[in-house]
């Protein structure tokens, strides 16, 4: 038989043996019926079982995609937070547009602990570049191996982050973060405050900011890194730079406690400068001392002394019942409620209003008040601002003290500046109510044009009244105890004031808070500046009293200042002598 017979045969055998034959050797058709379903039974099972399978993967995926989504998001290095640490503060400049304030870029350093390899080594290895590291706290922060993020140091130097790149440690990593700048150190310091590691402001201008709506949106993440328009300060950072150096200067000169200084537009309301001494850097404002945080110009109230009898003489003429021809007995002390009333200077003589001012009289200024009566005294005080708490953008500020229940003591005392402690600028912004024509302007640290500054400007007094305010002012710059405050050109006129400080409940003499309240060009008052000089131990000639502190200070703030303002110097009685060489 061939091959290919054989193959015909074994494939014919294999047909039939295939087949199921019943009992008579024919085919069973129920038997193939039967193993047709079964095998359709199979097949429907088996989708079955894949669509359950994939429906079940499917869910869980889903509940996962849930669950993520609800979850806080994970701090890891290849995932960034939603990140506020990089959205943008404004820049803030000054009047004309010179940076006080900005953000630069930055870096801080993290660690995963859960990939830290030996916990020791990096630890060790850290402290090479970063010698104040707390070592026992972030040995614990990189032992956690459950935690995968830890900050161990925020807002590193380029030179760090280079160094500890060249480490080579495992698990460690930064983070891009802003940082806020203050080119200007502490020039400006309680003025634009600072703001915390996290770039929120903490105090001054910067808080403001923040109040203004940047904190809330920052708070809901709707901050970005894009820059912001500068916020404009109508500060002049060269006043405010001469100002700063005067006020430090004199707490080292007269061996003060503290000291204080601002320069106002007197027709505006407008903070050129202010500085208080001890102060801080704000770009590390943690480094100063406790003393440095205070603003004593806003924030701290003193009883200002003397400079109070230019309110009180100005109520006693506003109010019609004195004027400046009339005289008062100054001959001998007053005694009142167990207290004796008695002139520094005295002249033991019947005084004019100007010869009382010159003079600074209490007595002649007691008599004064006692005419005017208490509760106009207190009517005018109020409507000064001065037992009110100042409004302005600053957040640092105080409200004034007085007395709860005043008695006919008590108005004599405050009439010339013991009894009611204010802040020093609360009283230089009623001070140039008093010779800018008689509008009481709220003091900003925002620009404000004239016009802007009529809208707000509130008449407390009479212009006639001012126009003797300004009398007085220039006559005691001449001839009274303003005269150390007086700079050749720039005719400068004012109040000094000596308080004797409060301690333990009783007034010591041998402590004083010395005050002066001036103006300049006195003839046509542009700017008024405030000085103080808190427990000074020595002044110029030894003398430790306002006229040889506070009234030097003045002087060199107007001596430096005045031509940056733009005040053109006047020689000459009439002004027309002009100074030609030197």
């Amino acid at each position: 038989m061939s091959f290919l017979s054989r193959i015909m045969v074994l494939k014919s055998q294999a047909h039939f043996s295939a087949g199921v034959y019943d009992r008579f050797g024919a085919p069973s058709g129920m038997a193939i019926e039967g193993s047709r379903k079964r095998k359709t039974g199979q097949a429907r099972s088996r989708v079955g079982l894949l669509i359950v399978g994939f429906t079940a993967l499917y869910a869980v995926i889903g509940a996962r995609m849930v669950e993520y989504g609800m979850k806080e998001p994970e701090s890891v290095s290849s995932i960034l937070p939603p990140d506020r640490l990089m959205a943008s503060r404004p820049d803030i400049v000054d009047r004309n547009g010179e940076i006080l304030a900005t953000d630069i870029r930055t870096v801080s350093l993290f660690a995963e602990p859960n990939k830290i390899v030996d916990t020791d080594e990096a630890v060790e290895k850290l402290q090479t570049v970063l010698s104040d590291l707390d070592v026992k706290d972030t040995y614990k922060k990189l032992s956690n191996r459950t935690s995968h993020f830890a900050w161990l140091r925020r807002q590193l130097t380029p030179k760090q982050q280079s160094q500890i790149l060249a480490l080579g440690i495992p698990g460690i990593g930064f983070r891009p973060e802003k940082r806020r700048f203050y080119p200007g150190g502490a020039t400006a310091a309680h003025i634009l405050g600072y703001v915390n590691i996290d770039n929120r402001g903490v105090a001054g201008m910067e808080k403001y900011i923040d109040d203004q709506g940047l904190a809330d949106l920052a708070s809901v993440g709707m901050t970005s890194n894009q820059p912001l328009e500068p916020v404009r300060l109508s500060i002049d950072v060269r006043v405010q730079a001469i100002v700063r150096d005067v006020v430090v200067n004199a707490v080292v000169n007269y061996k003060a406690k503290g000291a204080g200084a601002a320069v106002l537009d007197a027709h505006t309301g407008e903070v050129i400068a202010m500085a208080s001494a001890p102060d801080f850097d704000p770009n590390n404002p943690q480094e100063g001392s406790k003393d440095g945080w205070l603003n004593r110009m806003s924030n701290g109230t003193f009883e200002m002394g003397s400079t109070f009898k230019t309110f009180s003489t100005a109520m006693a003429i506003d109010s019609g019942k004195v004027s400046l021809k009339d005289s008062f007995d100054a001959t001998n002390p007053i005694r009142i409620g167990g207290f004796t009333i008695k002139d520094f200077h005295g002249q033991r003589r019947w005084l004019t209003v100007p010869e009382i001012f010159e003079y600074s009289s209490n007595i002649g200024t007691a008599r004064m008040i006692d005419i005017v009566g208490m509760e106009m005294q207190k009517e005018y005080l109020t409507r000064l601002g001065l037992l009110t708490k100042m409004q302005t953008e600053l957040p640092e500020v105080k409200m004034p003290s007085q007395p709860r229940v005043w008695k006919k003591i008590n108005s004599i005392t405050i009439s010339f500046g013991h009894g009611v402690a204010t802040t020093p600028l609360q009283t230089a912004v009623a001070g140039a109510a008093l010779i800018n024509g008689g509008k009481l302007i709220e003091p900003t640290f925002l620009p404000r044009n004239r016009e802007q500054a009529d809208e707000v400007a509130e008449m407390v007094i009479k212009k006639s009244t001012s126009d003797d305010i300004r009398y007085l002012f220039k006559l005691n710059g001449v001839k009274g105890s303003g005269r150390n405050a007086d700079v050749p050109g720039f005719h400068v006129g004012g109040k000094t004031g000596t308080a004797d400080k409060v301690v333990n409940g009783r007034y010591a003499n041998n402590l004083n808070f010395n005050a002066f309240l001036a103006a300049f060009p006195i003839d046509n008052p542009k700017y008024v500046v405030l000085t103080f000089c808190d427990e000074p131990l020595d002044g110029e000639q030894h003398q430790r009293i306002a006229a040889y502190t506070a009234a030097p200070m003045v002087k060199n703030i107007v001596r430096r200042a005045a031509p940056i303002l733009g005040v053109e110097p006047e020689f000459g009685e009439d002004g027309s002598a002009l100074l030609v060489s030197y």
